[in-house]
Protein backbone atom coordinates (compact mmCIF):
# COMPACT_ATOMS: atom_id res chain seq x y z
CA UNK A 1 0.00 0.00 0.00
CA UNK A 2 1.32 3.34 -0.59
CA UNK A 3 -0.10 6.92 0.36
CA UNK A 4 0.29 9.96 -1.51
CA UNK A 5 0.19 13.56 -0.65
CA UNK A 6 0.81 16.29 -2.64
CA UNK A 7 1.40 19.62 -1.93
CA UNK A 8 2.56 23.18 -3.69
CA UNK A 9 -0.20 24.11 -5.08
CA UNK A 10 -1.88 28.02 -5.04
CA UNK A 11 -2.50 30.60 -7.15
CA UNK A 12 0.27 32.17 -9.60
CA UNK A 13 -0.13 34.99 -12.19
CA UNK A 14 0.43 34.20 -16.40
CA UNK A 15 4.17 33.03 -16.42
CA UNK A 16 4.90 32.37 -12.83
CA UNK A 17 5.96 29.29 -11.76
CA UNK A 18 5.05 26.76 -8.94
CA UNK A 19 6.89 23.06 -7.91
CA UNK A 20 4.56 20.84 -6.59
CA UNK A 21 5.92 17.86 -4.13
CA UNK A 22 4.03 14.34 -3.69
CA UNK A 23 5.26 12.61 -0.50
CA UNK A 24 5.00 8.79 -0.63
CA UNK A 25 5.17 6.54 2.57
CA UNK A 26 6.16 2.99 2.68
CA UNK A 27 9.69 1.49 1.84
CA UNK A 28 9.56 0.50 -1.64
CA UNK A 29 8.83 3.78 -3.23
CA UNK A 30 11.67 3.10 -5.47
CA UNK A 31 9.92 0.65 -7.25
CA UNK A 32 7.16 2.66 -8.20
CA UNK A 33 6.99 4.49 -11.52
CA UNK A 34 5.21 8.11 -10.75
CA UNK A 35 3.18 10.52 -12.44
CA UNK A 36 1.22 13.63 -12.57
CA UNK A 37 -2.02 14.24 -13.93
CA UNK A 38 -4.12 16.72 -14.13
CA UNK A 39 -8.18 17.81 -14.67
CA UNK A 40 -9.60 20.53 -15.49
CA UNK A 41 -13.30 22.25 -14.51
CA UNK A 42 -15.24 19.93 -16.94
CA UNK A 43 -12.47 17.96 -18.61
CA UNK A 44 -11.29 14.64 -18.40
CA UNK A 45 -7.92 13.97 -16.20
CA UNK A 46 -5.28 14.33 -18.65
CA UNK A 47 -1.67 12.87 -18.15
CA UNK A 48 1.32 15.68 -17.42
CA UNK A 49 4.28 13.79 -16.88
CA UNK A 50 5.91 10.63 -15.37
CA UNK A 51 9.50 9.28 -14.03
CA UNK A 52 11.10 6.19 -13.75
CA UNK A 53 11.95 4.20 -11.12
CA UNK A 54 15.31 5.40 -10.99
CA UNK A 55 14.26 8.75 -12.91
CA UNK A 56 16.65 7.58 -15.80
CA UNK A 57 13.60 8.33 -18.35
CA UNK A 58 10.95 10.73 -18.03
CA UNK A 59 7.60 11.54 -20.25
CA UNK A 60 5.87 14.83 -20.78
CA UNK A 61 2.43 15.89 -22.27
CA UNK A 62 3.57 18.11 -25.54
CA UNK A 63 1.28 20.90 -24.00
CA UNK A 64 3.76 21.10 -20.73
CA UNK A 65 6.71 20.42 -22.72
CA UNK A 66 9.78 22.50 -22.04
CA UNK A 67 7.93 24.52 -19.38
CA UNK A 68 7.53 21.80 -16.84
CA UNK A 69 10.32 19.34 -15.62
CA UNK A 70 9.32 15.97 -12.68
CA UNK A 71 12.01 14.95 -10.94
CA UNK A 72 12.01 12.34 -7.83
CA UNK A 73 14.07 11.79 -4.80
CA UNK A 74 14.35 8.43 -3.84
CA UNK A 75 16.18 8.65 -0.56
CA UNK A 76 13.13 11.71 0.61
CA UNK A 77 10.26 9.22 -0.94
CA UNK A 78 9.41 12.54 -2.34
CA UNK A 79 8.70 13.55 -6.09
CA UNK A 80 8.02 16.87 -7.98
CA UNK A 81 6.91 18.54 -10.48
CA UNK A 82 8.82 21.87 -11.08
CA UNK A 83 5.98 24.15 -13.59
CA UNK A 84 7.79 27.40 -15.06
CA UNK A 85 5.98 29.72 -17.85
CA UNK A 86 2.87 28.87 -16.65
CA UNK A 87 -0.70 29.58 -18.73
CA UNK A 88 -4.23 30.08 -17.25
CA UNK A 89 -4.91 26.70 -19.42
CA UNK A 90 -2.35 24.98 -16.81
CA UNK A 91 -5.20 25.69 -14.51
CA UNK A 92 -6.62 22.27 -12.76
CA UNK A 93 -6.18 20.25 -9.70
CA UNK A 94 -3.31 18.46 -10.26
CA UNK A 95 -2.60 14.60 -8.77
CA UNK A 96 0.36 12.68 -8.11
CA UNK A 97 0.19 8.90 -8.63
CA UNK A 98 2.31 5.85 -8.38
CA UNK A 99 2.48 2.81 -10.70
CA UNK A 100 4.24 -0.66 -9.51
CA UNK A 101 7.38 -1.10 -12.39
CA UNK A 102 7.03 0.41 -15.86
CA UNK A 103 6.30 3.46 -16.15
CA UNK A 104 2.80 5.01 -18.22
CA UNK A 105 1.75 7.90 -19.74
CA UNK A 106 -2.22 6.14 -19.07
CA UNK A 107 -4.56 6.44 -17.00
CA UNK A 108 -3.07 3.28 -14.91
CA UNK A 109 -1.56 4.06 -11.97
CA UNK A 110 -2.21 1.97 -8.54
CA UNK A 111 -2.46 4.78 -5.83
CA UNK A 112 -3.22 8.59 -6.54
CA UNK A 113 -3.28 11.48 -4.03
CA UNK A 114 -6.12 14.15 -3.43
CA UNK A 115 -5.35 16.34 -5.55
CA UNK A 116 -4.24 20.21 -5.57
CA UNK A 117 -5.20 22.89 -6.70
CA UNK A 118 -3.42 25.15 -9.31
CA UNK A 119 -4.78 28.72 -10.70
CA UNK A 120 -3.07 30.45 -12.99
CA UNK A 121 -4.74 34.45 -13.63
CA UNK A 122 -4.32 35.74 -16.68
Amino acid sequence: QVQLVESGGGLVQNGGSLRLSCAASGRTFSRYAMGWFRQAPGKEREFVAAISTNGGATYYADSVKGRFTISRDNAKNTHYLQMNSLKPEDTAVYYCAARYGFTSTRDDYNYWGQGTQVTVSS
